[in-house]
């Protein structure tokens, strides 16, 4: 007999196993490269053949799963309701049922018949006959794992679970499920290191490695399924932490600039501004420059609300960094790079430095993809001056622009900063851990680093992520900002708030209206129809709405200056209505702007509902927020009666986490945390002892080097976010 070679967890699969073209596509689509990639590729759930019933079985009020073959499908219309619905029949080998669908006709087309498919809904009852309403569909080729032998067999107490995995083209969960098992039978898991040290996993009662692979693909009872999710949920939370706790120590090997601001030029500077700093501002700063007299870089985080200033923070900052020669440095001052994620937020902070920085001897520059400019300049001393690349970037190279903003085009090789003393990235979830990275090691010296976001973050996903960055948070409000004033309408009170919205225009003030879409769909495809786009959108207001107010219109596939044109148009009141997608979200300023009226809410999450109907607390005028929803779905509707009652962006960061887990609220894959450690934030307990056995670690052996296994594994899955 023939000795299979062994299989070791980094073995590519084409090695192991003869897979088709389609197949190799579609592994490498999932991500799954190797034999630990399938190894670690897990189960979003489990079915049990014990929930699948026989359709002759089936009573009325029971919740049922049932696989049958697609008799026949159709779209019909209620006879007096004229509610559009699909309706099919669905049979197995003991019987048939009618299933119906409600404002689902799109359905239809994924019934085709003769195929097998998954229904799981209520059984009802009408005229005696009984119907699935509305159940979840699922398409299967064949009957699931290891049921085609046990789905008819009269011992009703069996149970078997059996995985069901994230499917696509060319790759089925059969096909996953059964590979795995082939994985197993060539001993794979002999030759698979534990990462976790054995101390960790005895004192917080975890599986093995080992163990944990076998109980989350084949378990044998529910516990078996949870324990092993605890496990790798754990190990998922303690190797970010680990990084993070890394990460820092290494920048604390490195000097930073001493930087000492001389109180009476940063009182004149804050004066400047027409209002007087929160206790929260003031706060941070203190944070900010007690950071700077230590010598070493600062890495530090500072969250807020949206319109809580941390704008405000940012330029006090940066104006003690360029004013204020480093201790023991002779030469000169530092420069500060500031960084935004869109071309439209860094004009906006260009404009804003410009009013901050305006009859002082220092000048500012801007960089995106679109140009360059600088202020002041021999041609303009009040105002911007469009320069070409090359010689702003001279200017930058020679220190002699102390103050440079910039979207993404600040990372790029031909920057080079004389002598950068202080990083600043704004709505830093924007951007990847490597753009940020690029951004800190322009200098030589670690210039000091501050992260600024309005997207709340629950405490426990803050604790994960920025283990290596200090956290400060803004949690007031400037004095006299009313708060905003939010309402769920429907299609019954829409009137009434177009009237509200006319009344305020009449008054002098600007409304946005946010759709999820930019242009029209596919016909064909039914079930974008519901979603609003801004270009009819738009039409239909200007033509039926509000034919005695302009509108506008922005969004995403607009050329730069053509979105410069329509902000500044908008800014001027010109118009009095912008209709645009999701792409104000982030910064854009526009005090006179009080309305904000979000189509198809259900669409967004709610970090993204919040930061939305931050665009128009930029003033002391009462504010609006109106979320629009057709749906009638509870969940959606509860989420959305969240974000009316929420007081904060804090407490609706808890709220969202509790609702739908962090991944909508907080961007999972923007972090790089699978949805099973997404879900591992919301425990407390979790999140706080994978912080205190990694910070433990770090403290006794900074090297690893009791600890090659663990080495090995994050450096290869956990590069350094900012220091590398």
């Amino acid at each position: 007999m023939k000795t299979l070679p062994a299989t070791l967890p980094t073995t590519p699969l084409s090695e192991i196993f003869r897979l088709t073209p389609v197949q190799k596509v579609g592994l490498e689509k999932l991500g799954i490269r190797t034999a630990e990639n399938l190894l670690r590729y897990f189960p979003t759930r489990y079915t049990s053949i014990a929930e699948i019933k026989h359709i002759a079985n089936i009573e009325k009020g029971d919740t049922a799963t049932i696989y049958g073959r697609v008799v026949s499908s159709k779209t019909s219309k209620g006879f007096r309701s004229k509610i559009p619905m699909t309706e099919a029949v669905i049979e197995d080998a003991t019987g048939h049922i009618k299933c119906v669908w409600f404002h689902q006709a799109y359905i239809a087309k994924m019934l085709i018949p003769g195929t097998m498919a998954k229904l799981s809904g209520h059984v009802e009852e009408r005229k005696g006959v009984l119907y699935l309403a509305n159940p979840e569909l699922s398409r299967a080729k064949e009957l699931p794992i290891d049921a085609s032998d046990s789905l008819f067999r009269d011992n009703e107490d069996e149970t078997i679970f059996y995985p069901v995995y994230p499917e696509t083209k060319g790759v089925s969960s059969r096909f996953i499920y059964h590979h795995i098992q082939k994985l197993f039978s060539r001993g794979v898991l002999d030759n698979i290191p534990d990462p976790i040290p054995e101390d960790i996993l005895l004192r917080y009662h975890l599986p093995t490695l080992r163990t944990s692979l076998v109980w989350i693909h084949a378990p044998q009872k529910e516990s078996d399924e949870k324990a092993a999710r605890k496990r790798f949920a754990f190990e998922e939370v303690f190797m970010i932490q680990l990084a993070r706790k890394l990460e820092r120590a290494q920048t604390l090997e490195h000097d930073g600039f001493t930087i000492k601001p001389e109180s009476k030029a940063l009182a004149q500077f804050t004066a400047r501004f027409p209002f007087t700093p929160t206790a929260s501002q003031t706060h941070a700063l203190d944070d900010i420059f007690s950071d700077f007299k230590k010598g070493l870089p600062m890495a530090r985080l500072l969250e807020g609300d949206v319109g809580s200033g941390k704008t405000f923070v940012a330029a006090v900052a940066a104006y003690a960094v360029v004013t204020t020669a480093p201790h023991d440095n002779k030469f000169g001052n530092l420069q500060v790079a500031y960084m935004a994620p869109t071309e439209i937020l860094a004009e906006q902070h260009f404009k804003s430095f410009i009013e901050y920085f305006r009859s002082l001897p220092i000048e500012i520059g801007l960089l995106t993809g679109s140009g360059a400019k600088k202020f002041p300049s021999k041609t303009d001393p009040i105002g911007p001056t469009s320069v070409s690349r090359a010689q702003l970037l001279k200017w930058v190279a020679e220190g002699k622009l102390p103050i440079l903003i910039g979207t993404h085009s600040l990372i790029q090789r031909s920057v080079e900063f004389k002598n950068l003393g202080l990083a600043i990235v704004d709505e830093q979830h924007r951007f990847g851990t490597s753009q940020r990275s690029k951004l800190a090691k322009k200098d030589t010296i670690l210039p000091h680093f501050l992260s600024m976001t309005a997207t709340p973050i629950p405490r426990t996903l803050a604790l994960t992520i920025y283990g290596n960055l200090d956290l400060t948070l803004l949690d007031e409000m400037p004095v006299g900002r009313l708060p905003i004033k939010t309402e769920l309408v429907t299609k019954s009170n829409r009137k009434k708030m177009e009237d509200h919205i006319r009344r305020e225009i009449a008054r002098g003030r600007q409304a946005y209206i946010i759709c999820p879409r930019i242009d029209e769909p596919d016909p064909e495809k039914e079930l974008a129809l519901q979603a609003k786009s801004v270009i009819a959108e738009a039409k239909r207001i200007a033509e039926d709405v509000f034919p005695e107010f302009k509108v506008g219109i922005l969004h995403g596939k607009m050329k730069p200056d053509e979105k410069e044109w329509v902000m500044a148009e908008f800014k001027k009141v010109t118009i009095h209505i912008l209709v645009a997608t999701s792409v104000i979200e982030v910064g854009v300023n526009v005090p006179n702007a009080t309305m904000i009226v979000i189509e198809g809410a259900e669409r967004f999450g709610l970090a993204q509902l919040h930061q939305l109907r931050g665009r128009v607390i930029r003033s002391n005028h009462q504010a609006y927020c109106y979320i629009l929803t057709d749906s009638t779905n509870e969940t959606s509707l509860k989420r959305l009666k969240a974000i009316v009652t929420a007081k904060n962006g804090f407490d609706l960061a808890e709220l969202d986490l509790t609702l739908r887990g962090a991944g909508e609220l907080s961007g999972g894959k923007q972090w790089g945390i699978s949805d099973l450690g997404m879900e591992a934030i919301k425990n407390i307990k979790m999140v706080e002892a994978a912080r205190t056995e990694a910070s433990r670690i770090v403290a006794e052996d900074p090297e690893l080097a009791k600890y090659p296994v663990l080495r090995v594994y994050i450096e290869k899955n956990h590069r350094n976010t900012h220091w590398e």
